[in-house]
């Protein structure tokens, strides 16, 4: 399914149809912030060509070509695609960290870093498998 079509109104759905239409730790991790436990999520160590998205509303946020192992326990990428990614900074657990949500539904993807490879961007998206869904390229 290359040509998917993102959501439209996704901001402004209602919690009750996100929870209908996404599996409990889905929710919880993109609706509710939470995170996956690390080196358990199906897009840790996933190597295809191809495009990611979100699992919530079918937005294209990040290509396999910026997909890297950065040994962290959760899927991380270089680079977004552009405009696909939110960002607000985030105070919890004592410390202060960039936290990438998904531009159109406004749902939790994980954070990004400024420790990702220096000979590309610097950075490191550090995202939730959960968070994505997949469609590899024929």
């Amino acid at each position: 399914m290359e040509n998917r079509q993102p959501l439209e109104n996704a901001a402004s759905r209602q919690e009750e149809d996100w929870r209908e239409q996404l599996d409990e730790l889905s929710y919880a991790v993109l609706r509710e912030s939470a995170t996956e436990s690390p080196f358990t999520g199906k897009y840790y160590r996933h190597n295809d060509n191809g495009h990611y998205y979100c699992k919530a509303c079918n937005a294209l946020l990040f290509e396999s070509d910026h997909k890297f192992d950065s040994g962290c326990g959760w899927p991380s990428f270089d680079q977004a695609v552009e405009g696909a990614i939110s960002y607000v900074q985030d105070k919890s657990y004592g410390m202060i960290r960039t936290e990438t949500k998904c531009a159109n539904c406004n749902s939790h993807l994980g954070h990004v870093f400024d420790d990702g490879p220096r000979e590309t961007t610097g950075k490191r998206y550090c995202i939730n498998s959960v968070c994505l869904d997949f469609d590899k390229k024929i």
